[in-house]
């Protein structure tokens, strides 16, 4: 084991009261516990030169009774932390074996299918279960894509007379032309519809009503008969009422329009 999570603050905790040189010895003793992946053996020698405390066996033989646990039966010393870290770094091992296994199986499967397996696989693609565990076959599934519009799509009788009943305020053929030049230049899946009559509809209904041309609204106020207009003749008879302009004020006028 090359790699151990190492707790700053438990082992801070734990080391406050060692020097720094005892706390040098305990950490080569906790390596060398890692590294071996099992307990340490009862030999101050060993441990001495392994730690290089080989002058210094009594700190030695303190951080041992201080920090492990010795086992008189098998003659070895236990540290708690280090063989929770060693259980969960095997369990990962057992994990990851399993895994690898798996996934070589499985390549190993499908490279080389067996008869049944062939004929489940086939299967599964001809029928697949939806949400309310009625099978749907692939050609169902084929009904489900949608489609672009394509650019040579002439103008369906049918769209023409849904556009006069539905908005009689609408020009059918100009309405149709908007609606084919904004779909075909949409790119993507933004411009696939599964249902292109439905989305005639829906642009019918929320299509904004054309402005009126100013031209237009002039000749609506046109009478359509001989009939004198009655604002027009209510203009006239207004004006015979008005009382006329003075003389003086006629040459007054007349003065400083020459002087302008």
């Amino acid at each position: 084991m090359h790699y151990y999570q190492h707790h700053i603050g438990d082992f801070i905790k734990d080391t406050s009261f060692l020097t720094n040189e005892e706390i040098g010895i305990y950490l080569k003793l906790i390596w060398l516990y890692y590294d071996s992946e099992k307990p340490l053996p009862n030999n101050l020698f060993e441990l001495g030169m392994k730690t290089g405390t080989r002058g210094n066996q009594i700190v030695l033989e303190g951080l041992l009774e201080m920090f492990f646990i010795l086992d008189e039966h098998n003659q070895c010393w236990n540290h708690n932390r280090c063989d929770k870290e060693l259980e969960h770094y095997k369990q990962q091992l057992i994990i990851a074996s399993k895994a690898g296994k798996a996934s070589a199986l499985k390549r190993a499967l499908n490279k080389n299918p067996t008869g049944v397996e062939q004929a489940l696989s086939e299967r599964s693609t001809e029928v697949q279960p939806t949400n309310n565990h009625k099978p749907l076959t692939n050609n169902q599934d084929k009904k489900t894509l949608g489609k672009r519009l394509a650019n040579d799509f002439s103008f369906p009788l049918e769209w023409a007379q849904f556009c006069k009943q539905e908005r009689p305020d609408l020009q059918p053929l100009r309405t149709f032309e908007q609606f084919k030049d904004y779909w075909v230049a949409q790119p993507g899946q933004k411009g696939v519809k599964l249902d292109w009559d439905a989305t005639w509809r829906n642009w019918v209904r929320n299509t904004n009503a054309p402005k009126q041309n100013p031209a237009d609204i002039v000749k609506l106020t046109v009478p359509s008969s001989n009939e004198p207009d009655p604002e027009l003749e209510k203009i006239k008879a207004d004006a015979k009422k008005a009382a006329p302009i003075p003389d003086h004020v006629r040459q007054y006028i007349a003065t400083v329009t020459r002087k302008a």
